[in-house]
């Protein structure tokens, strides 16, 4: 029975019993953004008064502040239930060796001041980039080590989740914004949830502080300094603006007041009760109110039929937040604080560099230095003229790895992140590419393969050709070639 003082617990793992509601915190970066950095033993006793209330899971990052020190006063200080420590690691783009990895891990080790990281969560910019699944497979090896009891990822869109699963890494978490203004979670990554043992833990489920009381019935606000909020207007302007919002706000209003909560508490419980989501994030300004009270709420009461129906119409006067989860660091339209992250995405390393082709002047190539192109006599990419042609391509990692042997869909996404990445070396993006085709073994792979070709090129819509062959070299269950055509 649940009792009504304590919040709800998850069996998440065989080592991981978590509160539901897990206490963020991300504003200790915030509160020490000039310089002023909280004391470690006085930050450990405001995250005390949260876990004697049962808030005992604590969410941080390598980069939120002085947070992990925080956090590893209050294990030091020992008791009978120790509080769980879920941090982020978010490396630098590039090749993730095993010392580099390792170098990554024990750095949280030493500021935790455990053995054993609880919840190493990796973040990563760009798929084009195939150094995440290297630092994955790392991070398994240094799970079975015992550095680290269970791995998560921040903010991956489902497709690769899909290739990290597909390709035997061990993920338990996917931790991705959640909230009655981005619904895009409850689609195809709690549909992958539905079909493995990952779980979602959610943050922005109040919208930055917008889903409440504060904004109900409130002109839009035009001048947004808190970062914070700056980011989460975007979204809410995305869906179809503060007009359509307010519909949304209307809604959990009406439904708070059936049950005697507050906004923030329909807000938080309709993320809360989606069977993908082990547990909601929510933010704690440390050395200010803590929200406990309010916090245990959520388990008070239960959203019936008709709350949902209530939503849903609300839902349907909004747009859905394009692509999928983790999109808006990735691809336009940026989601967050600054608004366009383009000037960031250009200066992280190309995994090619184009080089001049010997016989052709002004031509130029990408080389992957796999051996059979020496052997075989072939580029992975030529560039003549304003014309770019991408040779057939598979799932391959590193020398000779077969990613996701017996997914071709993942196989697909990891062979068109490959193809993205030689384009991009020699000044190409998917826009500009006008023909592909498709090599698979097995019919009933069409569907898997085509979904994820679409996933990239659904807008785009090249020329393209699907074949069903009787082998591939290799073992692979598909190979694909592109070709673009650069504008102007």
């Amino acid at each position: 029975m649940t009792d009504p003082q304590r919040p709800d617990r998850l069996q998440l793992s065989s080592s991981l019993n978590i509160s539901r509601v897990l206490t963020g915190l991300w504003q200790v970066a915030d509160i020490e953004k000039y310089g002023d950095v909280i004391d470690p033993a006085t930050g450990a006793d405001w995250l005390d008064a949260y876990a004697k209330r049962g808030f005992d899971t604590f969410d941080m990052a390598d980069h939120y502040g002085s947070a992990e020190l925080i956090a590893g006063q209050l294990i030091a200080r020992g008791g009978a239930s120790r509080p769980l420590a879920f941090t982020k690691w978010c490396p630098a783009p590039g090749p993730m060796t095993a010392d580099i990895l390792r170098a990554g891990v024990e750095d949280r080790l030493t500021r935790l001041g455990v053995d054993c990281v609880d919840l190493l969560q990796f973040h990563w910019w760009s798929f084009e980039h195939p150094a995440w699944l290297d630092a994955l497979h790392e991070l398994a090896q240094l799970r079975d080590e015992g550095l680290i009891a269970e791995i998560g990822v921040t903010n991956f869109d489902a497709a690769h989740v899909q290739v990290a699963l597909s390709d035997g890494v061990p993920l338990l978490t996917n931790q991705v914004s959640f909230s009655l203004v981005d619904r895009r979670a409850a689609t195809a990554l709690s549909s992958l949830c539905g079909r493995t043992n990952l779980r979602l833990l959610a943050y922005g489920t109040l919208c930055g502080g917008f889903l409440s009381e504060r904004w109900l019935d409130q002109p839009e606000p035009r001048d947004i300094t808190d970062w914070s909020k700056m980011k989460y207007k975007r979204f809410i302007d995305v869906t179809g603006g503060w007009s359509a919002f307010q519909g949304i706000l209307s809604a959990a209003d009406v439904i708070a007041q059936k049950h005697g909560v507050s906004i923030p508490n329909v807000a938080t419980r309709w993320v809360l009760d989606h069977p993908a989501v082990a547990g909601v994030i929510v933010g704690a300004r440390l050395g200010e109110r803590v929200h406990a009270d309010d916090n245990l709420r959520l388990f008070s009461f239960a959203l019936d039929a008709e709350d949902q129906a209530r939503l849903a119409e609300a839902f349907d006067h909004t747009t859905e937040v394009p692509g999928d989860c983790g999109d808006e660091y990735r691809q336009p339209p940026f989601l967050t604080a600054s608004g366009d992250l383009t000037h960031h995405l250009q200066t992280m390393p190309m995994l090619h560099t184009a080089t001049i082709t010997p016989h052709r002047e002004g031509g130029r190539q990408v080389l992957s230095g796999s051996k059979w192109e020496d052997i075989a006599g072939y580029a992975r990419a030529q560039r003549v003229g304003d014309r770019i042609l991408i040779s057939g391509t598979t799932a391959t990692a590193g020398a000779d790895r077969i990613v996701a042997r017996e997914d071709a869909g993942a196989q697909t996404t990891f062979i068109i992140d490959k193809i993205l990445a030689a384009l991009a070396a020699l000044g190409g993006t998917a826009n500009d590419v006008i023909r592909t085709r498709i090599y698979i073994v097995h019919e009933a792979d069409v569907e898997a393969v085509s979904k994820a070709h679409g996933r990239i090129f659904g807008q785009i819509k090249p020329a393209n050709t699907l074949v069903v062959v009787a082998g591939l070299i290799g073992g692979y269950r598909v190979e694909i070639e592109a070709e673009a055509v650069l504008p102007g």
